[in-house]
């Protein structure tokens, strides 16, 4: 498997943030509600699917320090987006809270005590739920989630950087 930043999950986070603030704070309100193509979400759905991502696994970054397993429950991504209105949200509201959430999360990352990171386990719903895939059984850690976590950011990052 690929690790980014391996060893410093929050590190990365922390740097995938501030590195891309400068550019989503140079698009417009205008240019922040234009899908990037005809039926796929627009900057601000993105970054609200980004706010919901942080949602989701705050909890199980959480979660995962106080269970056995590495099973979590998912979400339906895009009615979570309709269902609250990142459409029609202020672009600058969504950026300061999608910010603040992730230092929150790259916090949590590095509370995280290093052997609970490391701690390896075959039951867990990473198939389902993770960006990247591992397989069902496949011995997987919070740690390799916490990295995934970053590889999704990033990712839906670029979309917003590519011009419609």
């Amino acid at each position: 498997m690929t690790k980014p930043g391996a060893g410093d999950p929050a590190g990365s986070l922390r740097r995938a943030v501030e590195r891309a603030l400068p550019a989503l704070r140079a698009l417009s309100e205008e240019e922040s509600a234009r899908p990037r193509a005809p039926g796929k979400w627009s900057p601000r759905e993105i970054l609200g699917h980004l706010i919901d991502s942080a949602s989701n696994n705050h909890q199980r970054f959480v979660r995962a320090q106080f269970q056995k397993d590495l099973v979590f429950p998912g979400y339906e991504q895009d009615a979570w987006v309709r269902a609250q209105a990142y459409a029609s949200a202020p672009w600058k509201e969504l950026l300061d809270l999608w910010r603040s959430y992730n230092l929150q999360l790259a916090r949590v990352m590095d509370a995280v005590p290093r052997d609970v990171l490391r701690r390896a386990t075959r039951r867990h719903n990473f198939h389902t739920i993770g960006f990247r895939e591992v397989a069902d059984g496949e011995p997987a850690t919070l740690e390799w989630l916490t990295q995934d976590y970053v590889v999704h950011l990033e990712h839906h990052l670029k979309q917003i950087a590519a011009k419609p």
